[in-house]
């Protein structure tokens, strides 16, 4: 039986000749292919920046990609702790108070996140949820305006989440960890054919992991699994089903700490590392999420593929904190007592049509389709406020009652939002040019219902959007391109002035010119120039007591970034980023032509790796990594900075097969993360609103492929 095996991604077939009684066993790995699995830590190609499988030396636009193995190498457990190597990306700026993977992208916050080219966790006002990267094949960052093929979305970039398909090859991994802080973990990976011709196949991931914080008394706890399926009915067709359920019954922790005692001292010295500013008695964190989405593809001819991916997600979530809110003295803190209950569902669809064709000598991959996404979202929000909750951090006590009877309800709001759009886009190459084309045209409607009052307001915008890029692909390896983006996102604040219309949307242009350099395959180095704009920008009017829609916000920069394997023993990954960014016009008083909050000027980072290839140390791989983040304004005021630092990491690993032939497929690997276990203010957005940085991690793992 002939199976004709179909690219994962990108509608390219290739058909391989075999006796007729022979079965084919379709392949994910004749090539890279952005949704399949991929050895090593140098992407040749991504998914996100265009929605088709495109070589990265060959897309006009500044993209990371970062691999599995790169993310196994350096013992990340979260999303925003994958990007710590990539260039333009200001990760973990909150430390461990970060619940939903919020990353900095050239100077903008709130980037989102897309799984498996659908948006994840966005609703109208705001992102939420997050998955395991156990469950994901690789992280791609996207920077720069990108809503032409994905919708309204913030102008510094996005972050998109690849999961791990059914394969051909069969897989089989189990992995156990153990560490600091309590660390206990087991998680296993399985894949391959459930059919004997080969056309039906299965994956299935599953994590479950339990840690303390480094904040007192919190903990992380975490169960997840990821089953999925692909069915090949004929050799033109393909249907992928993707499902996930993830539960932390213990979600983490978020707060906020005073600049008093982390970035400047006190009489009483500095904030303990591990000092909880909530109280062990009342704290609770939950979240439930379960996605079920599928991914279907037919190929009509060699110039015709549909897809249709489509996704429905629910997140739940409820908390319960004392949350620091002022500063009632260098030593002793006010706090609100606060109780949160969230429910998000959100619906997503895309629908593509490509086209490969060719007009003369100019050959064209076309790209149509129509998407839809809806979210809604409900909050509750009640609390309590009062001096009984006050803290004297130097010799805190716990345990104090806290009385929800006595709690305002804050916000208990409804927000439904639709989203509409069509797009187009066209990359066309001619010789070594390559040019980009793409338009799109979106709607919007955000409908906000305030059940205290049983008030709906409804919010309509739509907006055209457009990118286009120009790369001359030189045969030696080197692509310079120049690039123009546009991007929208509504602007839902309804604090304005009595009467006042709603807020035009917010737009972002960037202009972008760069180089990519890809001398060998396992070596590609890109550099990045940029001026991105944010406009329509909502700001507070302090005099007035309301917000205007007046704002402008400017970011400049520089990235360079590089991912290279050498002589098949060395790895390397290096990035640095300056980035220049300015309030260009504000109606906050004193932050006119200030650098926004949390925004470091400068950023580095760098990771090496070997490993032997003969001798008694045979496959054992030795790596290090540094990583630099430079001084950031700890307010919009720019009053005060907060400090940079040098963080260093290292790992060792071993694959015990060397020692004996029965230990083949078994390895042992340790990480340190934060190797000095340096203390360090990783952020502020105001005197009332730091956050320390994460401490040193450790742990060992125990692994058996077979």
């Amino acid at each position: 039986m002939n199976i004709t095996a179909l690219g994962i991604s990108g509608g390219a077939w290739a058909e391989t000749a075999r006796p007729a009684e022979e079965t084919m066993v379709v392949s994910g790995k004749v090539s890279e292919e952005p949704t399949a699995p991929f050895s090593g830590m140098v992407a040749t190609k991504t998914l996100s920046a265009t929605k088709t499988a495109a070589d990265l030396i060959k897309t006009p636009q500044s993209v990371s990609v970062v691999t599995r193995d790169q993310m196994d190498a350096q013992d990340v457990t979260s999303v925003s702790q994958a990007l710590r190597y990539s260039a333009g990306v200001f990760t973990e700026y909150r430390g461990s108070s970060n619940r939903n993977d919020e990353v900095f992208v050239r100077g903008f916050s709130y980037v989102p996140k897309y799984l498996d080219g659908l948006s994840f966790g966005a609703t109208a006002s705001s992102q939420t949820g997050t998955v395991d990267p156990w469950l994901l094949e690789r992280v791609e960052l996207v920077r720069g305006p990108a809503l032409v093929l994905f919708g309204q979305v913030n102008p510094g970039g996005l972050i998109s989440m690849t999961s791990k398909r059914p394969t051909s090859e069969a897989i089989h991994k189990v992995e156990f960890r153990a560490g600091n802080n309590n660390l206990a973990e087991g998680a296993f990976d399985f894949g391959g054919p459930l059919s004997d011709d080969g056309r039906v196949l299965y994956r299935l991931n599953g994590i479950a992991r339990t840690q303390d914080n480094q904040v007192s008394d919190y903990k992380e706890t975490r169960m997840a699994v990821a089953p999925a399926i692909t069915w090949y009915p004929n050799d033109q067709t393909r249907f992928t089903l993707l499902t996930s359920y993830q539960k932390d019954p213990d979600a983490g922790y978020r707060n906020f700490l005073p600049k008093a005692g982390l970035v400047t001292e006190t009489s009483a010295g500095y904030i303990p590392l591990d000092f909880n500013v909530s109280d062990p008695n009342y704290d609770r964190s939950w979240r439930e999420q379960t996605m079920v989405g599928y991914e279907f593809e037919h190929a009509f001819n060699d110039v015709f593929t549909f897809r249709q991916n489509a996704r429905y997600a629910k997140i739940k979530q409820k908390y319960r904190y004392l949350v620091y809110a002022t500063s009632v003295n260098d030593l002793t803190l006010a706090r609100r007592a606060q109780h949160e209950i969230r429910d998000t569902d959100e619906f997503g669809i895309d629908n593509q049509l490509e086209a490969l064709f060719e007009t003369g000598d100019v050959g064209h991959t076309v790209l149509g389709g129509l998407d839809y996404k809806s979210s809604n979202d409900n909050q509750q929000f009640w609390r309590g406020m009062g001096s009984q909750y006050d803290i004297y951090w130097p010799n805190p006590v716990y345990g104090i009652n806290v009385d929800e009877s006595t709690f305002s309800l804050v916000t208990d709001e409804q927000q439904n939002l639709d989203q509409m759009g069509i797009y187009l886009q066209d990359q066309m190459s001619w010789n070594n040019w390559q040019l980009l084309l793409s338009g799109r045209y979106d709607w919007s409607e955000v409908r906000t219902t305030d059940n205290q009052n049983s008030t709906t307001v409804q919010q309509n915008d739509n907006k055209f959007t457009w990118r286009t890029g120009l790369l001359y692909a030189f045969d030696f390896g080197l692509s310079p391109y120049i690039s123009y983006s546009t991007s929208f996102e509504p602007n839902l604040q309804t604090n304005r002035a009595p009467g006042a219309a709603p807020f035009e949307p917010t737009t972002g242009k960037q202009t972008e010119v760069g180089l990519k350099y890809q001398p060998v395959e396992n070596t590609f180095m890109t550099l990045a120039l940029y001026d991105l704009r944010q406009t329509n920008v909502s700001t507070y009017n302090s005099s007035l007591g309301w917000f205007e829609n007046a704002g402008e916000v400017r970011a400049k920069g520089v990235e360079a970034e590089i991912h290279s394997t050498l002589f098949d023993s060395v790895n390397l990954i290096g990035s640095w980023t300056y980035t220049d960014a300015e309030n260009v016009s504000t109606t906050v008083a004193g932050t006119e032509g200030k650098t926004p909050a949390r925004t470091p000027t400068h950023m580095a980072s760098a990771w090496g790796s070997y490993t032997f290839q003969g001798g008694a140390l045979k496959n054992l791989t030795a790596g290090v990594g540094m990583r630099y983040i430079g001084t950031s304004y700890g307010d919009a005021q720019n009053t005060f900075k907060v400090a940079s630092v040098d963080l260093y990491d290292a790992m060792l690993r071993y694959e015990l097969g060397e020692m004996s032939s029965a230990l083949k497929g078994a390895a042992v690997q340790l990480n340190v993360n934060n190797l000095a276990d340096t203390k360090y203010v990783a952020s502020c957005a105001s005197d009332s609103a730091c956050f320390y940085g994460i401490g040193r991690t450790m742990t060992a793992t125990v692994s058996y492929n077979w």
